[in-house]
C-alpha cells in the first residue's frame, strides 16, 4: 500500500535547492551577464527575488501548519514500516563502543531485524512506543 506523498519544503533539504536556485538566477547570473555583455539584466533579478520570496513564504506557512504537530517523517512510520506484534518483537539496538541506539523490529522466525528510527534521548523512544503502541522494548548489545 504505497501511497504518493509529496515532501515538504522544510523536510529532506529542499529547502537548500530553493534558495540556491534563486540565488544563481537573481544574484549570479546577472552578475556574470553584466561582466561578458557589459549590460545588466533585471528581469533576472527579479525572477530571482519571486523565487526566494515564494520559497520564504510557503516555508512559513508550513512551519506555522506544523507547529506542535508530529514532524512529518514521524506522521507516516507506522504505515510505512508495519509492526506485527505475532511475527515481530520490538527491539532496540545498542552499540557497545558508541552508545548509539536504533529501534527497530527483530523477526521471530529468522532474525532479521528492521531499523526503524534513531534514538537520542528518552523522548524518541517514548515516541517510538507510541508511534507503534508498544508497552516494552527489549534491549540489545
Amino acid at each position: 500500500m504505497n501511497k504518493f506523498r509529496i515532501p515538504k519544503i522544510n523536510s529532506l533539504d529542499f529547502g537548500a535547492k530553493w534558495i540556491a536556485v534563486s540565488l544563481v538566477i537573481g544574484l549570479l547570473l546577472p552578475a556574470v551577464i553584466r561582466i561578458i555583455t557589459g549590460v545588466f539584466c533585471w528581469g533576472l533579478c527579479i525572477i530571482g527575488g519571486i523565487i526566494l520570496l515564494g520559497f520564504i513564504i510557503v516555508f512559513s506557512i508550513e512551519m506555522h501548519q506544523d507547529f506542535g504537530k508530529t514532524p512529518y517523517y514521524e506522521s507516516y512510520l507506522s504505515e510505512d514500516i508495519p509492526f506485527d506484534p505475532d511475527k515481530q518483537t520490538a527491539v532496540v539496538r545498542c552499540s557497545i563502543c558508541t552508545g548509539e541506539q536504533i529501534a527497530g523490529f527483530k523477526n521471530k522466525e529468522d532474525g532479521h531485524f528492521t531499523e526503524v528510527m534513531l534514538i537520542r534521548d528518552d523522548t524518541d523512544l517514548e515516541k517510538f512506543k507510541e508511534i507503534y503502541k508498544i508497552a516494552e522494548i527489549k534491549k540489545e548489545y
